[in-house]
């Protein structure tokens, strides 16, 4: 019994190490050998192809229900040397390799050793681990229940594992800033890059080599000193940056009370309105501000409150006059319960004197 039990496991161990295209030849070698060794042997009730394939998937997988049998001497041996100890192997280790490949790639993605070059596009890397406030991050990231559905990224230097195996993908490198970080997080592919690093020298470091490497994502990074993020803004204009602002809402806080509650509902994408920000498309023509900012109250029940020519520089303009022109390519930026798609406004219906806009 156990030489029996030894040279199962055996077989199986030598199953595992065939590819997957050997395994799938070797399993359907078997299948026919046995299916025309039956047929040879007056099995014809068995090897009718609808009920041979159930009866050998049943006997492979030890299941045996006992509704079909051979009924024949040479169907018997057949059964008990051929069918059922190779059909039990190949089943054992078909369903072992399978179970291998799953766990491997859920280990890869939990200890953060997956590839995703190739196989992500229009994605969010996030490039930097900070406990709470990068699971905050994400949050509100999977708050918008209207954003564009893209996967998410993390990629982390620290000695961890996947925080959020399921909502993220994982990517640990000895360094944010090498090529083994950007390839496997598919950074060439993506349509966002957060960077959030351990410290601002280190975001300045890590923003500097994602713009080298030449991603086309839009890049925003944070950092707590201003200084700081005016000196990467010198360097890489493109590069959206955000410093802390807990001073400045300190001092708003005091001056007009109550304006904390204004700037987190801003900003909170769980709860209550929240700001957006859309594109104009390329078909419209232009209108007055004060015509786009009745339209958005009244047919959408949203608050028109900036435009801006492009993601970053100095180009914002909030509250503009109400002659303001808004022309395609143009950035609006606007509060409202749930984000509006550009796709959801009809923008032939927006009426507006702008002949002498054109």
């Amino acid at each position: 019994m156990h030489t029996v039990g030894r040279m199962m496991r055996f077989l199986n161990l030598q199953l595992l190490r065939l590819s997957w295209l050997a395994l799938i030849v070797v399993l359907l070698v078997h299948f026919f050998l046995s299916w025309g060794l039956l047929a040879l042997a007056g099995e014809y009730a068995l090897v009718q192809p609808d009920v041979f394939f159930y009866f050998y998937l049943v006997t492979a997988s030890t299941v045996g229900y006992g509704d079909f049998s051979p009924v024949t001497l040479t169907g018997r041996v057949l059964a008990s040397i051929l069918l059922v100890p190779g059909g039990v192997v190949l089943f054992a280790g078909f369903i072992g390799k399978l179970t291998s490949v799953v766990v491997n790639y859920w280990r890869k993605n939990v200890k953060g050793r997956a590839d995703f070059s190739g196989q992500l596009k229009g994605h969010i890397v996030i490039l930097g681990w900070h406990h709470e406030r990068t699971r905050r991050m994400l949050e509100l990231i999977f708050g918008d229940r209207k954003r564009q559905k893209r996967d998410v990224v993390l990629c982390a230097a620290d000695d961890m594992e996947n925080p959020m195996p399921g909502q993220v993908h994982f990517v640990r490198s000895e360094s944010l800033t090498s090529e083994d970080c950007f390839t496997r997080s598919a950074l060439s592919d993506a349509d966002r890059v957060i960077i959030y690093g351990m410290n601002d020298d280190n975001t300045l470091t890590v923003s500097l080599a994602v713009t080298g490497y030449g991603t086309p994502a839009h890049v925003v990074s944070h950092f707590e000193s201003r200084e700081m993020a005016d000196l990467l803004s010198v360097h890489a204009p493109q590069v959206e940056t955000h410093a802390n602002i807990s001073i400045e809402m300190l001092v708003r806080s005091s001056q007009d009370p109550g304006s904390s509650r204004v700037q987190n509902q801003l900003l909170n994408t769980l709860s209550g309105p929240t700001q957006y920000s859309m594109t104009v498309p390329p078909s419209f023509v232009a209108c007055r501000f004060s015509t786009l900012l009745q339209w958005f109250k009244q047919q959408h029940d949203a608050l028109l409150f900036g435009v801006a020519n492009s993601a970053t520089g100095d180009d914002l303009v909030l509250n503009p006059d109400a002659d303001y022109p808004v022309t395609p390519g143009q950035i609006l930026y606007f509060m409202a319960g749930q984000r509006l798609h550009a796709g959801e406004i009809d923008w032939n219906r927006i009426v507006d004197a702008s002949a002498e806009l054109a």
